[in-house]
C-alpha cells in the first residue's frame, strides 16, 4: 500500500506542476457545458432537455477522463518513468493502483464542476437525495474512465496509437448506451453491444434518478456492475501492463 501511495504521490506532484493539463481538465467540462447550454437554447419548447443533460454531463466527464488519463500514462511510458519504476522493484499492480488513485482525485473534481455547473447553466432542481446519487453515479463512471483510459493505455506504445481506440470506445458509447435513443428501439445485437460500454450503465442509473418514478433496485444494481466493471478493468490493465518494450 506504500508504494501505490508514493506513485498516487507522484501522478498528484505532477498534475500540480503540469498546468496546461489541470487547466485543460477544468476548462474543458465548463466549456463543454456552456456549449450544450447554447445547442439546448435553439430547441423548440417542450422539448424535453431534462432528459439528456445529466446523461450528456455524465458522457463527457466520461471521455475527458478516459482521454487524459490514457494519453498521460502513454507519456509516462515513453519517457521511461514506467521502466524506472520496474527497476525499482514497483509491481504492476502497484503502479497502476498508484495512478488510479491519484487520477480519482482529478475525475472527482471534473465531476463535481460538470454536475455543478450543469444545475446552474440549466436552473435544475433535484432533491438532495437524487443529487447525491447522480454524483456518485457520475463520479462511478468516471473512475471507471479512468481504469479504462489504464488499459488500453498498456496496449499503445505512443500518444498516436491511443486515437484509433477514441472512436472504437467514445462512438458505440454514444449511440447504443441509451444516451440519445432508447436502447429498446434499437436492433438485437446492438442493445446487447451497448451493455458492454459503462455508459450503458451510468445512463440507465441517471435516467432512473430523474425519473417520476425511480427504482431503487435498478439503480443500484447498474452503480453494482459500474464497481464491478472498474474492477475488472483494473485487474486486466495491472496484467497487461509491460515491464519492457
Amino acid at each position: 500500500m506504500s508504494r501505490i501511495l508514493v506513485v498516487a504521490k507522484r501522478v498528484l506532484t505532477q498534475l500540480r506542476h503540469d498546468k496546461r493539463l489541470l487547466g485543460l481538465s477544468v476548462m474543458a467540462p465548463l466549456l463543454i457545458i456552456y456549449l450544450l447550454k447554447i445547442f439546448f437554447d435553439t430547441m423548440p419548447k417542450g422539448f424535453n432537455n431534462a432528459r439528456y443533460i445529466m446523461p450528456i454531463t455524465a458522457f463527457m466527464v466520461h471521455f475527458l477522463a478516459f482521454l487524459l488519463c490514457a494519453i498521460v500514462l502513454v507519456q509516462e511510458r515513453t519517457a521511461g518513468t514506467l521502466e524506472r519504476m520496474f527497476i525499482n522493484g514497483f509491481r504492476r499492480i502497484e503502479i497502476i493502483g498508484g495512478y488510479v488513485l491519484g487520477y480519482i482525485l482529478l475525475a472527482t473534481f471534473q465531476a463535481a464542476i460538470a454536475l455543478a455547473q450543469a444545475l446552474w447553466l440549466f436552473d435544475l432542481e433535484y432533491a438532495w437525495a437524487d443529487l447525491a446519487m447522480l454524483f456518485g453515479v457520475i463520479w462511478l463512471l468516471a473512475i471507471t474512465s479512468v481504469m479504462l483510459g489504464m488499459f488500453i493505455s498498456t496496449f499503445a506504445r505512443h500518444e498516436g496509437q491511443v486515437f484509433p481506440f477514441i472512436p472504437m470506445i467514445i462512438l458505440p458509447s454514444v449511440f447504443l448506451s441509451g444516451l440519445l435513443i432508447n436502447p429498446e428501439q434499437l436492433p438485437t445485437w446492438a442493445n446487447w453491444l451497448g451493455h458492454a460500454f459503462p455508459l450503458f450503465y451510468a445512463n440507465d442509473a441517471i435516467q432512473e434518478i430523474i425519473g417520476k418514478t425511480p427504482s431503487a433496485s435498478v439503480i443500484w444494481t447498474n452503480i453494482a456492475i459500474l464497481v464491478g466493471y472498474g474492477l475488472f478493468l483494473l485487474t486486466l490493465a495491472s496484467r497487461t501492463l509491460k515491464d519492457v518494450e
